[in-house]
């Protein structure tokens, strides 16, 4: 299963553009915290990670408008590993956040709106604030081959 979910900021502008089809693709970054508790010394330490995440269709144009450097949002998509090759010749490679859906957690209200680009055309739907993201109920006895 290829599934990542995070909580972060928003750490740029979004870059929008538009594929021959029509179709927008936005690019961003979010950067995650991650807080824990030196054992040894009892002190508090944080690590910051810069994740870059891309966003398709509907819900591209949808963060285009209301994502803004800062927001604190919830994302959820698959791992990509993106290769190319640069300027001197030199292969590159790095992973990326394909975004499926996304939820603003800024929001003042008591309803969060989020946004699903599964479907490839980004469907608009209201959730309740604060709520966990849905995970999909398996019988591992079913899915396992052997």
């Amino acid at each position: 299963m290829n599934k990542v979910i995070l909580v972060g900021n928003i750490t740029r502008a979004i870059e929008l553009k538009h594929l021959p089809s029509g179709s927008a693709v936005a690019k961003t970054g979010i950067a995650v915290n991650r807080n824990w508790k030196d054992k040894m010394t009892g002190e508090a330490k944080q690590e910051t990670m810069f994740v870059d995440i891309t966003i398709y269709g509907k819900s591209a144009e949808i963060a285009n408008q209301y994502i803004t450097k800062g927001k604190k949002v919830l994302v959820e998509g698959r791992l990509v590993l993106e290769q190319w090759v640069d300027q001197t010749g030199q292969k590159r490679s790095k992973h990326t956040v394909a975004v499926e859906s996304f939820e603003f957690l800024d929001s003042k209200s008591s309803d969060e709106t989020s946004y699903d680009s599964s479907d490839g055309y980004g469907s608009e739907y209201q959730t309740p604030a604060r709520t966990a993201p849905r995970v999909p109920d398996i019988n591992i006895d079913e899915e396992i081959p052997f």
